[in-house]
C-alpha cells in the first residue's frame, strides 16, 4: 500500500499516466493480501484445560478419541508428522502388523516399519524425513497396508459438507480421519502438518486435532470454518490444497478378537 501511495505521488507530481498505471495495478494486487489478513482464527482450545476437557464431554462425535489416545505418539522427526499419524490410525483399528526391530513375536505398527518393500516405489523414508508427505502420498502408503482409503482435497468442501463428514466419520468407531493443514491459518507457527481428528462439538462447531507433534503443540479444539481454510491452503510439493484422508479396513470393520497375532514373551 505504501509503494502504490508512493507512485501516486510521484505521477501526482508530473511523472506520468504509465505511473499511475502501475500504482493501480499494485493497489489491485494489495487487496487480496489484506482480505486474508483479515480473517482472524478463533484461538484454538487446548484439550487439556478445563474448558477443551468440557468439550470433550459434551461432544457426541468422539468414537475415535479413545482408540486413538491409546496409541498417541509424538513424531520421530520434524517432517515425520504424517508418519506418526498413519501409525495411530493403524495401531488403534487393530490393523496387523508387521513384525517391529527389538521386540520379538510382538506386532504392532513403528515410525520405522511402517515403509515396508511394498511402499518403497511410492515414498522412502529418506526423503519423507527431508520433505514430509503430501495427502496423496499419505494415502497411498496406507493404502499400501490393506486398507480402504479415501482422500480429498479441500477444495472438495464447504462448510456444511466437511461438517456433516465430520460428524458422521467421528461418531463411527470403524473408521479414522487424518488432516492435512496449513498451521498458520489456525494462528500457529510453522507451515504445513497432519494429525489425526478425534472428534468433532455440534454446538461450538469445533473439531479436536490431536497433535503429533507434541514438543511444539498440545491437541486442541479448533473452529470448522478455520480448519476448513487452513485446508484450503495450497501445498507447494504437490500444487493442489491441502485435505482429508479417510481409513476403512479393507473388510468393512477391524479383525475379529484372536486374528492379531498374539505376543509373545516379554
Amino acid at each position: 500500500m505504501k509503494r502504490a501511495q508512493a507512485v501516486i505521488q510521484r505521477c501526482q507530481a508530473g511523472v506520468g499516466v504509465a505511473a499511475l498505471a502501475t500504482a493501480l495495478v499494485v493497489l489491485a494486487s494489495d487487496i487480496p493480501t489484506r482480505a486474508s489478513q483479515g480473517v482472524v482464527a478463533a484461538a484454538p482450545v487446548p484439550l487439556a484445560g478445563a474448558e477443551g476437557q468440557a468439550l470433550l464431554q459434551r461432544s457426541e462425535a468422539r468414537a475415535d478419541y479413545a482408540p486413538l489416545v491409546q496409541e498417541f505418539l509424538t513424531q520421530a522427526n520434524l517432517a515425520y508428522c504424517g508418519v506418526a499419524s498413519a501409525v495411530m490410525a493403524l495401531n488403534s483399528m487393530a490393523v496387523p502388523a508387521p513384525p517391529a526391530a527389538g521386540y520379538g513375536r510382538y506386532r504392532f505398527w513403528t515410525q520405522d516399519n511402517l515403509f515396508q518393500p511394498a511402499t518403497a516405489p511410492f515414498v522412502r523414508p529418506e526423503r519423507v524425513a527431508r520433505e514430509g508427505m503430501t495427502l496423496e502420498q499419505l494415502a497411498g502408503l496406507l493404502e499400501r497396508q490393506g486398507l480402504k482409503v479415501q482422500w480429498w482435497t479441500a477444495d472438495r468442501f464447504d462448510a456444511a459438507s466437511l461438517r456433516g463428514l465430520l460428524r458422521r466419520s467421528l461418531a463411527d468407531p470403524g473408521d479414522r480421519l487424518l488432516v492435512n493443514y496449513d498451521r498458520p491459518a489456525l494462528g500457529q507457527a510453522g507451515g504445513g502438518h497432519i494429525s489425526p481428528l478425534a472428534a468433532y462439538d455440534a454446538r461450538s462447531d469445533r473439531v479436536l486435532i490431536l497433535d503429533v507433534a507434541r514438543y511444539r503443540y498440545p491437541s486442541v479444539w479448533v473452529r470448522l470454518e478455520d480448519l476448513l481454510r487452513a485446508m484450503r491452503s495450497v501445498d507447494k510439493t504437490s500444487g493442489r490444497s491441502r485435505g482429508l484422508v479417510r481409513l476403512t479396513p479393507a473388510s468393512g470393520g477391524p479383525p475379529p478378537p484372536g486374528t492379531v497375532p498374539p505376543p509373545g514373551p516379554s
